[in-house]
């Protein structure tokens, strides 16, 4: 049985007087194409708890698509980032994730302490924060930020499937599902791949051999 997350760390945060609490969460570090998206979702204080909110990885994509508009309609602030396929090959993934993250934050600002779903972040631009292991799971607030951030990415992935067809994006949202892998080996790479990761890494060496 999935435990729901609660508002324990939030809690803690808004006796101390810190009232505009974001909870944040990352959502495409693995997936072979696409951009990281960030989401960053400021609660209101002492709130209670939208039923159904929990990780979006134990969602249905039904169930998510409903939770967005009704995190969207309850929280105080919500904000998106991204960080490219570029910055992803540039920077590495986990580094791009809290670029996307900052960006995500800089459209709720000002907020007075943010829950980072993860391990520590060695980063100068991220203001007062915590990390939590697993946050997505155990707190309220970076629960609501993994549905958003997942919705979003979703849908954009879906709009790059119409111009990539064949790879079922609007499906796998990038992942290496065995669609994605089969459509690399006959149609080859997109702008939009990640050419770092290793099954896309692959196909640009066999075809370089080729030709």
């Amino acid at each position: 049985m999935n435990l729901l997350p609660t508002l324990a760390a939030e809690s803690t945060l808004w006796q101390q007087g810190l009232l505009r609490v974001a909870g944040v969460d990352e959502a495409g570090l693995g997936c072979l194409a696409g951009p990281v998206v960030a989401a960053a979702v400021v609660i209101p204080a002492f709130c209670q708890p939208i039923e159904g909110v929990k990780d979006s990885k134990l969602l249905s994509l039904a169930q998510r698509e409903q939770l967005f508009d009704r995190i969207v309609n309850h929280a105080i602030a919500v904000g998106v980032g991204m960080a490219t396929v570029r910055e992803v090959e540039c920077l590495n993934v986990l580094r791009a994730s809290y670029l996307a993250m900052g960006r995500s934050l800089s459209r709720v600002s000002p907020y007075d302490h943010a829950l980072i779903d993860g391990r520590p972040i060695q980063q100068a631009n991220l203001a007062s924060h915590t990390t939590i292991i697993n946050g997505d799971a155990t707190s309220y607030a970076i629960a609501c930020a993994s549905i958003i951030a997942k919705v979003r990415r979703d849908r954009f992935m879906k709009r790059l499937a119409v111009r990539f067809p064949g790879y079922g994006w609007e499906k796998n949202a990038g992942y290496g599902t065995k669609q994605h892998l089969q459509a690399l080996q006959t149609l080859g790479i997109t702008p939009h791949h990640r050419q770092t990761y290793a099954p896309v890494k692959r196909v640009i060496e066999i075809r370089s051999q080729v030709q």
